[in-house]
This record gives C-alpha cells, sequence and structure tokens, in this order.
C-alpha cells in the first residue's frame, strides 16, 4: 500500500468569520491511498480549535506510513490515531479505497440505504449588523440559513437577519461566544426571531449553565461533542449534536456516534469546516438520519474540485464514484 499526504489550499469566496476569527482559505490534507490498481482519497481540515496544524496533522500521518504499508487496515486505524483531522483523512480514504476495490458503493459497505439529496444550511458570516443583514437578504431564497454570532450586539444581529430574510428557517451558531451573562438575553432574542437551533452557546467546559435551563428552543452541541466519549458530558445540557467528520475522526466513528447520540435521544445535525467536496462526500452518509444538515463548505470556496458534489440551489446531491465512495 502506498500512502501520500499533501497539504492544499482553497481561496474562499468572501472571507468566512466565526467568533473565534477570520479567514480568506481552506486550508486541507489530503490522504491517498494506492494499492498498485484503485486509488482511496480523503480530505480533513486541521483544527486549531483543537490545536491542530496542518504540518503536524501531516506528520502524524507520515509517522504511520509504516503500519499502513505493512497492512493496518481502517479497523485498527481507530486505535492507532485518537480523534481529529489526521484519522478523519486516512478513515474517509479507506471508506473510499475499498469502495473501488470491492466495485460497491461506501454505503453500501456501512450497510446503509442509498443517499437521497438533502437540503443544506447556507452561512451567514459574523459582521456588523448591516454586513449580516444585506448577506441574509442575498441568500433570503435560501431555506435555511446558518447565521454566525458570538460578539456584543448580537440581539441586534439576529433581528436584522430576520427581517432581512422573513421566509428563511434560522439556525444561530455562536461558536462558544456567549457568556452565563447574556445567555438569556441573547436566547430570548433568538426565540423572537423565530430561530430554530442553537449551536454552542457556551464555551466547552463552561456550559454547566445549560444544565436544566428552560430554554426556548433546542440547543445543539458543537465544540462540547467530538467522538462516543464525549457524550455523557452533554446529559441535561443539550438537546442534539453536530456530527462534523474532521472532530469525531473520520466516517466510522461518526456513524458510530451518531447512533449512540439517537439512542439517548438527542437529535442528530450534520456539520462541516469549510472545504471542497471531498470532504463533504462522505458526511452524505450521514445526512439521511440528520434533522439538519450544513454542508455548504463548496459553497463558500472560490472554486471547487471539477468532480465536486452536485450543488442545485440549497440541494446538495450524494456524490459521484469518481469522486468519492
Amino acid at each position: 500500500m502506498q500512502l501520500s499526504a499533501s497539504i492544499e489550499r482553497w481561496p474562499l469566496a468572501a472571507a468566512f468569520t466565526i467568533s473565534r476569527g477570520s479567514k480568506t482559505e481552506a486550508v486541507v490534507v489530503v490522504v491517498e491511498l494506492d494499492d498498485g490498481i484503485h486509488r482511496g482519497r480523503g480530505e480533513a481540515v486541521p483544527y486549531a480549535r483543537y490545536d491542530e496544524v496542518p504540518e503536524r496533522v501531516v506528520e502524524t500521518i507520515e509517522a504511520l506510513r509504516p503500519a499502513i504499508e505493512r497492512g493496518l487496515d481502517r479497523t485498527a486505524l481507530q486505535a492507532a490515531l485518537p480523534a481529529g483531522a489526521a484519522r478523519n483523512a486516512l478513515d474517509c480514504a479507506f471508506w473510499d479505497l475499498a469502495a473501488k476495490q470491492t466495485g460497491r458503493r461506501a454505503y453500501e459497505l456501512a450497510g446503509l440505504g442509498a443517499p437521497r439529496p438533502v437540503n443544506t444550511a447556507y452561512t451567514i458570516s459574523l459582521g456588523t449588523v448591516m454586513e449580516m443583514a444585506a448577506a441574509a437578504e442575498r441568500a433570503a431564497w435560501r431555506p435555511l440559513l446558518k447565521v454566525k454570532l458570538g460578539g456584543e450586539g448580537d440581539a441586534k444581529r439576529i433581528a436584522a437577519v430576520r427581517r432581512a430574510a422573513p421566509q428563511a428557517q434560522l439556525i444561530v451558531d455562536a461558536n462558544e461566544g456567549w457568556s452565563a451573562g447574556n445567555l438569556a438575553a441573547n436566547l430570548d432574542a433568538c426565540a423572537d426571531a423565530g430561530v430554530t437551533l442553537v449551536e454552542q452557546p457556551l464555551p466547552q467546559g463552561a456550559d454547566e449553565p445549560l444544565l436544566g435551563y428552560g430554554r426556548p428552543m433546542p440547543v445543539c452541541a458543537d465544540e462540547s461533542v467530538r467522538d462516543r466519549a464525549s457524550l455523557d458530558q452533554l446529559a441535561g445540557k443539550y438537546d442534539a449534536v453536530n456530527i462534523k467528520l474532521d472532530k469525531s475522526g473520520g466516517l466510522t466513528e461518526s456513524l458510530a456516534l451518531a447512533a449512540e447520540a439517537e439512542r439517548r435521544g438527542l437529535v442528530i445535525m450534520t456539520g462541516c469546516m469549510v472545504a471542497t467536496s471531498l470532504a463533504m462526500a462522505p458526511a452524505i452518509l450521514l445526512t439521511q438520519r440528520a434533522r439538519f444538515v450544513d454542508l455548504d463548505g463548496p459553497l463558500l470556496l472560490a472554486r471547487d474540485r471539477a468532480e465536486g458534489l452536485r450543488y442545485e440551489g440549497s440541494l446538495v446531491y450524494p456524490p459521484a464514484p469518481a469522486l468519492w465512495g
């Protein structure tokens, strides 16, 4: 088995801003596994929130080269690496390789039905009230908008977005940007705007105020959930979980996480980092059990891969075999 890992940079169509900062390009790590006949690919986004940087992710992957050449497989990979971008890229490459080796689609190998097209959320970046209202007005025709908040004046921002997009369903993502002091006021503002779901309002480790809180809409864990081991910490605080392959460490753990979260009565959201269609494609297998889908990463790029996912407005279609799986 031959392994390659490389860093790619994909310019964004516009700056992408959340409570922790702004960026103008997507920096991804791409893994290829080649058995001499078939090639499997996986893409991951190193997540600075978890102290990941592209160069170290590549080093982590390269350190497994001898084991992979000796026959390390997807099952053994789960114990060889922790949750995170390195395992995600390798895990998804193993799935893609297996699909090509067997001539079967990845969803069949996972014991799932054929995925259907689904509507994805479209992200409105954090900005001034006027900037966010203008962005929401341009996207008001989309059925689901994900609104980034996390700064002073969030009540005015969400009210302006609602006025600009009166028919769209709204999800708010604070990215850990609120505090116990402003939680109630911000949730009330979201309720006034008819927000459907609020993601990660408080920082991981400082989300105890959510315990038993009589919130006006469901609250979804994002940074507070990575894999199945983190689920115990969510009880009583969250109603939903945002499953991202880059956090969980690949499709293998994400499928197991979704099943366990459902068993515990949690609503499933499928999310993503800003990346190309190659990173989105495996997550499509999770969308069939998700109440909310947020796979708009390629829509935020200046350009996507030539064989990228097909988007018709907000409707995203399953990947073709040439892309993944």
